[in-house]
């Protein structure tokens, strides 16, 4: 009996998919680095709420290392390593490699942007002696989350005169924060009557901004002529500046461990950054590629990914022609020859809301990376759908470099679903499909991410630009 007991595991072994923990396949050394990588993303994420911010840091991190603003007709040599900014709202950066360019490139693509809530053009206004901006929220959002919790204020302010200030307030902790208010339960009879997501409507996400009246002036409008009186005073702006002006509010919450076990990461934007991130990283620690090596960190996925700075645009594709001349080679060539992993998160399996999932192909927290070979909803519309051979080989090539790894889909077949920037390179016929990490409570103002999955995502992008 022992002996067909014996058989039968080995067997399992060997012909079942292995499903385990990712903690049982790593050392305690791993588990150290893992921890300490970890540390730095919770700084790039503290410092990265929106993605002008995101750009900033990398293009400091890219200089730190070596690399240089790139100029089509520049003399490239392997090794060489460059980047370009795309107004400041999307970043793309490239080592050269050793190869022949028209052997393709290795090329990952994240995004930098979050769901958020904008500022209308003409955002400020008084009600009954409060101050409060309008908004228009930006991506996928469950709007009765974004009431009651704080919120900081990041971007750009373009002045009558040309001049651009950039604008953060409420991350330091002697600053000010803003919120969205909501309805005391006692009075919220008819709101909670009503499905969830016309609980709180997109005209309700009004931010709170202040109360006192400017002291020289008990006319109506005080309390807002003191707010703009404070903005002028600390910024030099009027009210006609907010017509050409970006800013975004975000949650005000910093990046923190969750759990007794400090296991997993709590912050605003992990969808993308936690794969901007680890992109990123990876891409500035290969050392002599063999093939050239391209990251596009970009904006613009949240909406759809139009616009001059979403990979829509044809910015990415310009880059990469414009590298290929460089290189003795054409734009068409390389891109055919090339492979990309679309960079982008998954949901993870959540124990609390099980119905979504079919349990086979989900992903969960902590099993690593989530290869996710389409997206898409409603019959796969919208995605890619990277091919068998090239799903195989991405396979093979984790396997071989130990990288903890698994497959999922976005829920249900019926549930819903949502799609990544991948089509959008496919579409450039280059072989293409989606690598990230499972994410619980995405899209909301405080998601939550593994620390051995984001590590894995490293190690992943790690092994494809270094293959």
């Amino acid at each position: 009996m022992s002996e067909k007991k014996e058989m039968v595991k080995e067997m399992k072994e060997r012909l079942f998919l292995k499903r385990k923990h990712g903690l049982y396949r790593m050392t305690k050394e791993q588990l150290n680095e893992c921890d300490n990588f970890c540390e730095d993303y919770k700084k790039f994420m503290d410092s990265a709420k929106i993605e002008r911010e995101a750009v900033i840091y990398t293009i400091d991190l890219l200089k730190k290392n070596g690399y240089v603003e790139y100029k089509k007709g520049m003399k490239l040599n392997p090794g060489d390593k460059i980047y370009r900014s795309n107004r400041g709202k999307a970043v793309l950066m490239a080592v050269i490699g050793t190869a022949p360019v028209a052997d393709g490139i290795r090329l990952c693509a994240a995004h930098i942007d979050s769901p958020r809530l904008d500022l209308k053009q003409n955002p400020l206004y008084e009600d009954n002696e409060i101050a409060l901006f309008k908004t228009h929220y930006y991506g996928g959002i469950k709007k009765y989350q974004w009431t009651t919790i704080p919120l900081a204020l990041h971007g750009v302010v373009c002045r009558a005169d040309g001049s651009k200030i950039a604008v953060s307030i409420g991350e330091d902790e002697n600053d000010p924060v803003f919120c969205v208010t909501d309805l005391l339960p006692h009075l919220a009879n008819s709101q909670m009557s009503k499905p969830m997501a016309k609980g709180i409507s997109g005209e309700q996400l009004n931010i709170l901004i202040g109360s006192r009246p400017f002291r020289d002036d008990e006319e109506s409008g005080a309390v807002k002529l003191n707010i703009m009186n404070i903005l002028f005073e600390k910024y030099n702006i009027t009210e006609s500046d907010f017509i050409s002006s970006e800013l975004e509010a975000v949650p005000a919450f910093k990046a923190r461990d969750i759990g007794f076990d400090r296991s997993m990461i709590g912050a605003y934007g992990h969808d993308d950054k936690v794969c901007a991130y680890t992109a990123l990283r990876a891409t500035v620690d290969c050392k002599d590629p063999v093939h050239t090596v391209v990251t596009v960190l970009t904006d613009k996925e949240e909406t759809g990914s139009d616009g001059n700075t979403g990979l829509c645009s044809s910015y990415l594709e310009y880059f990469i022609h414009d590298l290929a001349e460089d290189l003795g080679s054409d734009g068409r060539t390389v891109l055919s020859a090339s492979e990309c992993l679309s960079a982008d998160v998954n949901a993870a399996f959540d124990p609390t809301y099980p119905e979504v999932n079919e349990s086979n192909n989900c992903a969960y927290i902590n099993r690593g990376v989530v290869i996710t070979k389409y997206t898409g909803a409603r019959g796969k519309s919208g995605t890619s759908d990277a091919s068998a051979e090239f799903t195989g080989r991405i396979r093979r090539l984790m396997n071989s470099k130990n990288v903890i790894w698994q497959t999922g889909e976005l829920g249900k077949v019926d549930e819903g679903g949502g799609g990544t920037v991948a089509a959008y390179i496919a579409n450039l016929d280059v072989d293409t499909i989606d690598l990230g990490v499972p994410v619980l409570s995405m899209h909301a103002p405080y998601e939550v991410v593994s620390k051995i999955d984001t590590y894995m995502a490293y190690k992943a992008f790690m092994a494809f630009v270094e293959d």
